[in-house]
């Protein structure tokens, strides 16, 4: 096990709790979850981050999302996040809980990775993450259940109630271990945040990635394989065969990948095949291809014991 990948240990499950109810008021009321970064409602982004959870509650209206999620609401709609988080955890059984914001575009399962193992290796409460000028990020974290059970109920005691409280009532008392991050701590309140969201994915560095993601989430899989053997393979087909190979042969591993049951390993073993033929379609296109045949067929014609080319002269010895 690497340092952000989950444990294996049943105790170490971990559910997940997405508040995407607020009322996005700087940016005008629109639906901010379901507002498109590359592509992709900002919601769905963050359901991807935490596929790994046994299972995932989001606080708000239910909506088609990528995932399959189980919906919570406080009571009264509207009562903040202290209400939301009480909603949404009372659908966790685990004794881990990742708790995100509905609105974070650069969040991925490596930081949700970091932070449950960084709460795991550890005796604190939570693990939270910070942004770049070290503030802390609370609907960014990983917390043990049980201790935000034990500060919700002392918080319902003290005050009747959640509604309206801020977050900060229940983080101030937990002991927090502080995880810098300032790109997938980046939350989107404004619209100047989306601009700068959607401009950012489409670098160089992060389009390709962000693009599949993209084609994924609309045609409903769920299949992490290795895109770099693809494109080598996209390659190959089309210096060594001819442009439009390229998408065509990728269409065709696909298709093959999903006759022989799908899976990483399908889509692995058709490529490495397709990558062969591709090779081998090259190597006879070399101008010197057809000598360098010819030489080694006459190699091997000589070797002792080989049998005589028909073309050839029968050299054996007479008996007498």
């Amino acid at each position: 096990m690497t340092a952000y990948e989950p444990s294996s240990d049943p105790g170490a499950a971990y559910d997940a709790v997405v508040l995407a109810g607020g009322a996005a008021r700087r940016l005008g009321g629109v639906d901010k979850p379901g507002v498109r970064v590359g592509g992709r409602a900002l919601l769905d982004r963050v359901l991807t981050a935490c596929a790994g959870a046994r299972s995932t509650v989001v606080v708000a209206d239910p909506r088609p999302t990528a995932r399959p999620v189980t919906w919570a609401r406080e009571d009264p709609p509207g009562g903040g996040p202290l209400a939301a988080l009480d909603a949404g955890l009372r659908h966790t059984t685990a004794p881990y809980v990742v708790v995100l914001s509905a609105d974070l575009p650069f969040l991925d399962e490596r930081t949700v990775g970091r932070l449950l193992a960084t709460l795991w290796d550890g005796p604190a409460d939570g693990a939270v993450l910070t942004d770049p000028d070290g503030r802390d990020q609370p609907l960014v974290a990983a917390y043990r259940a049980r201790a935000l059970r034990r500060g919700l109920a002392a918080l319902t005691q003290e005050h009747g109630g959640l509604t309206g409280l801020p977050l900060r009532r229940l983080t101030g008392g937990l002991d927090l271990t502080r995880v810098p991050d300032p790109v997938a701590s980046f939350d989107c309140d404004t619209w100047d945040d989306i601009a700068t969201a959607r401009a950012r994915i489409r670098e160089h560095g992060h389009v390709l990635d962000e693009w599949i993601s993209a084609v994924k989430d609309e045609l409903g899989l769920d299949l992490d394989v290795d895109t770099g053997v693809l494109l080598d393979l996209a390659r190959d087909a089309a210096h060594g065969v001819a442009r439009p190979a390229a998408p065509l042969t990728t269409f065709l591993v696909g298709y093959a990948a999903a006759q022989a049951g799908g899976g990483p390993e399908a889509v692995a073993e058709a490529a490495r095949k397709a990558v062969a033929l591709a090779m081998s379609w090259a190597e006879e296109a070399e101008p010197d291809a057809a000598k360098d045949t010819e030489k080694d067929a006459k190699k091997d014609a000589a070797k002792p014991g080989s049998t005589p080319n028909a073309a050839q002269p029968d050299r054996t010895p007479d008996a007498g």
